[in-house]
């Protein structure tokens, strides 16, 4: 055989070498393998102890052969932090943990949300206080979860009375050590959530405003970025499952409201009423629901609560309904 002429054995050369590039956009990457457990991080508040007594999530997953482990945590911060470090794969928080959580570059995504009426988180004092409206709260011991969606409703509402945040003293506790100062007089007032807000006012306290007086506000489902990126289907079927849960609990409230009893050991009343008026219809994120977000975002960047400013839209990952 005849050696090819130098100009013809650059184009052949050169040939060969735009043949190996293409194959590297066009050959397709080996599927990820299925994961043998799904880790969910829950807390007591929302749909997901009710989900979890039902067993729903078990039985949808058992047919493709996944586990399912339930973790729980006290609030929404430390289930972000294992979500970040790849110790739980999926969670349930509020609006603010997740903002937090991005401006200390957490490896996560946004999946869903559960749009809120604003009745299931609030700001609440002894019936006996001199506090009665929001501007009261100048001068006093403010309980919430440093980092929670507490945080947002008592910022919220401080910007809602015409005060600032050095206007009160935070107290920051998870809700089991509030519960304890609140009742021992050590707060003033307590920003929570339901089902401690519900079993506070049980138990005689006063509401002075609720989130929906001072805010629109989303919950949130979250999933590790990587676990996201390798198992869109699961995430997407996990959504699917949670809706479906949502649905039946909208029509079902009496039964979610034992079943979280039961789940949770919560006083039956306390429970009832949280149930009552809460929402559990998760949707996909939209342009409103990123729009509120971003909101949040400028407000603890502007109070200097996080280092720098973040992009809520970022991170959030595309679910598309039927999927």
């Amino acid at each position: 055989m005849s050696e090819l002429k130098p100009r013809s054995r650059r184009i052949v050369l050169a040939t060969i070498a735009a043949t190996l590039l293409l194959s590297q956009f066009t050959s397709k990457a080996p599927a990820a393998e299925q994961p043998k457990e799904i880790r969910i991080g829950f807390q007591k508040a929302g749909i997901f102890p009710a989900v979890k007594q039902r067993g729903t999530l078990e039985k949808v997953f058992k047919a493709r052969g996944i586990d399912v482990r339930w973790v729980e945590f006290q609030f929404g911060p430390p289930i972000l932090e294992a979500i970040n470090t790849g110790n739980v794969d999926f969670g349930y928080t509020g609006d603010a943990p997740p903002i937090f959580a991005q401006a200390a570059r957490a490896n996560l995504l946004y999946v869903a949300a559960v749009p809120s009426i604003g009745f299931n988180q609030g700001i609440v004092v002894p019936d006996s206080s001199p506090i009665k409206t929001l501007k009261d709260l100048k001068g006093k011991k403010v309980g919430f979860g440093k980092g929670s969606s507490a945080h947002n409703t008592i910022i919220a509402a401080l910007e809602k009375a015409g005060l600032t945040y050095a206007d009160i003293t935070p107290v920051y506790l998870g809700p089991a050590d509030a519960v304890a100062a609140f009742a021992g007089g050590n707060i003033d007032a307590w920003s929570i959530w339901d089902p401690y807000l519900s079993l506070a006012e049980i138990k005689g306290a006063r509401v002075v405003a609720f989130s929906k007086d001072v805010q629109e506000s989303n919950s949130f489902f979250l999933a590790n970025k990587d676990f996201a990126g390798k198992h869109g289907d699961i995430v997407a079927l996990l959504n699917k499952t949670f809706a479906d849960e949502g649905k039946w609990g909208t029509a079902n409230r009496a039964e979610i409201a034992a079943r979280l009893q039961e789940a949770t050991g919560v006083d039956k009343a306390a429970t009832t009423k949280a149930v009552e008026r809460s929402e559990y219809n998760v949707v996909p994120i939209n342009e409103k629901i990123i729009a509120t977000q971003q909101e949040t975002a400028d407000r603890f960047f502007k109070l200097g609560l996080i280092p720098k400013p973040v992009q809520v839209k970022d991170i959030v990952w595309e679910w598309k309904q039927g999927s």
